[in-house]
């Protein structure tokens, strides 16, 4: 089964390689739109909270807001306090910055494997400016409508939180040794470690946003629904200027927000490398997440347009 699967990887390989050869000045095209977009929009928005966001759980910002958070984190999600700051972070930052704080705290001792993994089901989330000023202001003409696809995006997490709360295992918190990070990490050995680490997964990400972006290009070419909902279920960005003010696109970009695309998921797959942490439980939270912001928007879209 495993040699079918690879050969069938490969035929699809090649295919895409025969495309590239020849439509290599359409694929120059894609790239080099992905680059202006990366240095207009990604770096400036994501980079500073990647730091930020490192910096943070360096010096123990998940042991200073959990026991402020754990009175909701733990009857609601089956999680310590801490967690609450790779949820903060994610819903403010974007992707794949929730994923990052999870394996960071992961990392550092705060959670066990298994609430780790529950925490990446939903915490992996988009930038508020995205659905806001890009698909709201920029899509639909409204800041209204940008807010209540936020409000959905962020329902449609905490849902799916409480959903993944049976999942794995929890460890007591006596068998859990945690560190007092806050006290004994310098500050500017942690900047140090926050910058690097911020630009490492910058790199990566940006990789994944052309390398997408570009195979997602054929796809806008088909026209009607189809077009957009596989270049939404690819690549998030390119997305937008497929979309229209209208009832179907307000369904679809809650839709492909919730889910993230092929992109995100690549992307949070770079940050988890090295940490011990399985991908499935994050995938599993993001289809999931997906659907949910889809029936939600269906659900309110004719109020919300209306």
């Amino acid at each position: 089964m495993k040699t079918r699967w690879r050969g069938l990887a490969c035929l699809g390989l090649c295919a895409v390689l025969a495309w590239f050869l020849a439509e290599a000045g359409e694929i120059r095209r894609a790239a080099a739109e992905a680059l202006a977009l990366c240095g207009r929009s990604v770096v400036p928005a994501l980079f500073p909270f990647l730091v930020l966001s490192i910096l943070l759980v360096s010096l123990g910002f998940g042991e200073l807001v959990s026991p402020h958070l754990a009175g909701l984190m733990t009857p609601l999600f089956r999680l310590p306090g801490c967690a609450s700051s790779a949820l903060l972070l994610g819903l403010a930052g974007g992707y794949p910055i929730g994923a990052q704080t999870a394996a960071r705290l992961y990392q550092k001792g705060e959670l066990t494997r298994g609430e780790a993994e529950r925490l990446l089901a939903f915490c992996n989330n988009s930038n508020p400016v995205f659905l806001i000023s890009v698909l709201g202001a920029g899509v639909f003409g409204s800041v209204r409508t940008g807010v209540w696809l936020w409000l959905i995006h962020i329902l449609s997490a905490l849902l799916t939180g409480l959903v993944f709360r049976r999942s794995g295992e929890s460890a007591s918190p006596q068998y859990v040794v945690r560190e007092n990070t806050f006290q004994n990490r310098s500050f500017f050995a942690a900047l140090v470690e926050a910058v690097q680490g911020g630009l490492t997964g910058m790199l990566s990400v940006c990789a994944f946003v052309i390398f997408f972006y570009v195979l997602a290009a054929p796809l806008a070419a088909l026209g009607g629904r189809l077009g957009p909902l596989l270049v939404g279920l690819t690549e998030l960005f390119s997305l937008t200027p497929l979309l229209a003010a209208d009832g179907f696109s307000f369904v679809l970009a809650a839709g492909c927000a919730g889910w993230g695309g092929l992109s995100v998921l690549c992307q949070t797959a770079a940050v988890l490398e090295g940490s011990g942490l399985r991908l499935r439980s994050c995938l599993l939270g993001k289809v999931l997440q997906g659907l949910l912001s889809a029936a939600l928007a269906l659900a309110l879209r004719g109020w919300v347009l209306g």
